[in-house]
């Protein structure tokens, strides 16, 4: 009994080395990854404290700016925005469009032209082709100087892929992904003409920040399209046109009211008054690439989100979209 005691005493006097050395290299990992997170920590608050960007004047670029979606949450606000940095404004959307002309007339001296155009309609159908020759005819006739590409769908949202139908689908990738795209094909031309210009694609940090986003999965698939589109367009327009994607967090729009309370308005969930504020200053500012976050606590939110594993993000958008998908068919069902 005692020899045996004593053999299994010497075997973890060997073994001590190894752990030790085990231990070490998993605490010297661990250290090198805190230090890393944290530099990359301080040097966003750094730029975005220290330093922030000086904003442009917008009209540099041009007279005019063409804002897509602009009648209610961000969109509303960034083309209130623009109007008051002295922006003539041409507004695109599907409809009522003539109370937020009368709000940017009523509030600032600015002109205002406004284009019915459904984004969700194929261009290759008769209809969708007249709201394209529409648009093309109205940029046109204008000195556009700034394209912002706000118009997007979220819906169906919190629902898994097989729950919807294949055309609310198509909708959404229309909209969110065609319709941007024809849109920045009926301006661009024009301002590689003059020289000059400013585009602005609205994208999302889910599709930047976080590894995956259950239940939205078309959603936020068509985002990461934006963000690709906007680096291309980066790269092959690097003289005198301004490309930018803006990857915000949660905002205060109807977007977010199927959420938890804590997307309400808050510290990280700015206004889309707020946003605008600190989203418009950034346009046409080429600092890091392409991608922004404007808002300094979503910039903040970025950072820390980046030290949680994958693992993790998926658990926890999964468990809050599920809930949301719960409490979207009690609703459906109180309503019958």
């Amino acid at each position: 009994m005692a020899g045996a005691l004593h053999q299994h005493q010497q075997e973890l006097a060997q073994d001590q080395p190894a752990m030790a050395w085990w231990f070490l290299s998993l605490a010297f990992l661990g250290a090198l990854y805190a230090a890393a997170f944290a530099s990359r920590l301080l040097v966003s608050l750094t730029l975005l404290c220290l330093h922030p960007p000086k904003p442009k004047d917008l009209r540099c670029y041009g007279p005019w700016a063409v804002v897509t979606g602009p009648t209610s949450g961000i969109d509303r606000s960034v083309a209130l925005e623009l109007a008051r940095r002295g922006l003539n404004l041409l507004l695109v959307e599907v409809a009522n469009l003539q109370e937020i002309s009368d709000a940017v007339r009523s509030r600032y001296a600015v002109k205002t032209a406004a284009v019915v155009s459904d984004l969700s309609l194929d261009v290759a159908t008769p209809q969708g082709a007249e709201a394209a020759r529409r648009l093309q005819d109205a940029v046109e006739a204008l000195d556009v100087g700034v394209l912002v590409n706000n118009a997007g769908v979220v819906t169906p949202g919190a629902v898994f892929f097989h729950e919807a139908d294949v055309e609310e689908w198509m909708r959404m990738i229309r909209v969110n992904l065609w319709g941007l795209t024809e849109v920045t094909a009926a301006v661009l031309p024009g301002m590689v003409r003059r020289g000059r210009g400013a585009v602005l694609n609205m994208g999302s940090a889910s599709s930047e920040a976080i590894p995956s986003f259950p239940l939205y999965t078309i959603y936020t698939a068509t985002k990461r399209y934006v963000a690709q589109f906007s680096s291309s367009l980066y790269a092959e327009y690097s003289k005198g046109i301004d490309v930018q994607c803006q990857a915000p967090f949660f905002v205060a729009t109807t977007m977010v009211t199927g959420f938890s309370g804590i997307w309400r308005p808050s510290a990280f969930v700015p206004t889309p008054d707020a946003y605008a504020r600190a989203a418009v200053p950034w346009i046409g500012l080429g600092r890091g690439g392409p991608l922004c976050v404007p808002n300094l606590s979503h910039r903040i939110l970025w950072c820390l989100l980046a030290a949680v594993p994958g693992s993790i993000h998926d658990w926890v958008c999964l468990r809050e979209h599920l809930r949301q998908r719960r409490s979207m068919f009690r609703k459906a069902a109180s309503l019958r």
